[in-house]
């Protein structure tokens, strides 16, 4: 047989590179989502957000947003390429770590290809530069979210998924990450966000003010709110500050009741433990400007002046959904069991109905002003429009008071602080809460409160 001719120059390259390639290690794209029950393109795999910094200006006149967002995330597998969450807006430019990197979209899916693979571990910065106008999104229930005009400036909400309509990310409540955001508007205008506001400096006809959250946040708990605000700024007895925006519209009527912080805060903090944020507040906007109010962290959203029990709801969400937040939608009703109860525990403690009677008249009555209140268990929503009706806020405070008949008031209480001690700052689901208050008394039988209170479809025979 003959002897091969030798290689030539060329040969041993793609030799060379065919060997390297065959032996090096090659990543995968992460997951367009997280497979969330009711919201399966939410979030994304393959890496974990830790930070963002977003870089913001808005013009309202012409409902325009432009914006660089620079995420810190760390690599969960070996990617060759990964997913984040943008619905609208018009993307300029991406790179990772200073690198042009590829990228293309499909819907909200804003695909990421970097020069080169990331190694599972790495900690890497994508930076995306976009502006549009940014969207309004219709919830699956009707109400509206995102990115929200008003009269004088805009509001972006975005419980469960309008954050993507401002800033591209991993728009799901189990991946939580430190804010940064600077925000540019026209000169007399406000721009509050979640967090401490850090600096703000006015030149040339802009205000720019910078917003730095350092604890933990779900991307729906993120914020921002702009228009004609009175700012009021305090702190309480133990030190922690208080920054509350009003539009002048609500002024006189919020008030009173904003009057309240210092007081709901105390009781709060007695009944479940302590403030898990370094600052508190409140953004009032002028009455419809949104339907609805939001536990946005730090200073929840009210769309006109609350009454005592919407601020005790909203601040008690500090700790029942922004501290502990849950790991999917499905337990939505960990968040609005526990602020709806928080409702009741006001009440009781501060000569109202007690919780027992709270619940004996929504035993017995409670289909005249919730006629959906037996529609479906608040552990098994019956889909994502209706993530927000009765049996998740009233029924799931139901499955709450169950449980404190079961362990008395004192053990109850303990639990209510300890659940916010052993998970804050993380997320946590339904199954993780059963077996907690399974494991605090092992010898008290819980299978009747989950089998016909959290899980159970209609009306439990017996209150």
């Amino acid at each position: 047989m003959p002897r091969p001719a030798p290689l030539t120059a060329l040969a041993l390259l793609l030799a060379g590179t065919l060997v390297a390639c065959d032996g090096g290690v090659h990543g995968t794209p992460g997951a367009p989502g997280l497979r969330d029950p009711y919201f399966p393109k939410a979030g994304n795999g393959g890496y974990d957000v830790t930070h963002y910094d977003l870089d913001l200006a808005y013009d309202p006149d012409g409902d325009r947003l432009s914006g660089t967002a620079t995420l810190t995330a760390r690599a969960g597998q070996d990617l060759s390429a990964f997913h984040l969450d943008l619905d609208g807006l018009d993307v300029e430019k991406v790179t990772v770590d200073g690198d042009t990197a590829r990228w293309n979209r499909t819907g909200q899916e804003l695909t990421v290809r970097p020069h080169d693979d990331l190694d599972e571990g790495r900690v890497f910065r994508v930076t995306v530069r976009y502006s549009g106008t940014p969207r309004t999104i219709t919830d699956p229930d009707g109400s509206e979210e995102g990115w929200l005009p008003t009269e004088d400036g805009a509001v972006a909400l975005g419980e469960p998924t309008g954050s993507m309509a401002w800033f591209p990310g991993s728009h799901h409540p189990s991946d939580k990450a430190s804010y940064d955001l600077t925000i540019t508007v026209p000169e007399g205008l406000r721009a509050v966000s979640n967090g401490e506001l850090t600096q703000s400096r006015t030149s040339g006809g802009r205000t720019t003010t910078t917003w730095h959250t350092a604890e933990p946040m779900a991307s729906y708990l993120a914020t921002l709110a702009i228009g004609d605000y009175d700012i009021h700024t305090s702190t309480l007895a133990d030190g922690l500050p208080v920054y509350t925006a009003v539009d002048p519209e609500e002024a006189d009527a919020s008030r009173k009741v904003l009057a309240q912080i210092p007081a709901v805060l105390k009781w709060a903090q007695d009944t479940f433990g302590p403030y898990p944020f370094s600052s508190t507040g409140a953004i009032v906007d002028r009455q419809g400007d949104a339907g609805y109010a939001l536990e946005t962290q730090n200073r929840p959203y009210f769309p006109g002046a609350p009454d005592t029990g919407t601020l005790v709801h909203e601040l008690a969400h500090q700790w029942y959904g922004d501290s502990v937040t849950p790991r999917t939608w499905r337990d939505m009703w960990l968040n609005e069991g526990f602020a709806t109860y928080a409702e009741w525990l006001w009440a009781e403690d501060h000569g109202g109905d007690s919780a027992q009677e709270t619940f004996d008249a929504l035993y017995d009555h409670g289909e005249d002003d919730h006629e959906d209140l037996w529609d479906f268990p608040p552990g098994k929503p019956s889909g994502a429009a209706h993530l927000s009706d009765s049996p998740v806020y009233q029924r799931g405070a139901m499955v709450l008071h169950k449980i404190r008949q079961r362990l008395g008031d004192t053990a109850f209480r303990a639990l209510l602080r300890d659940w916010a001690t052993t998970h804050r700052h993380g997320n946590a689901d339904t199954e993780d809460f059963t077996s907690y208050v399974e494991d605090l008394a092992p010898d008290e039988d819980f299978g009747p409160v989950w089998e016909e209170w959290l899980y159970g479809d209609g009306k439990p025979t017996e209150p």
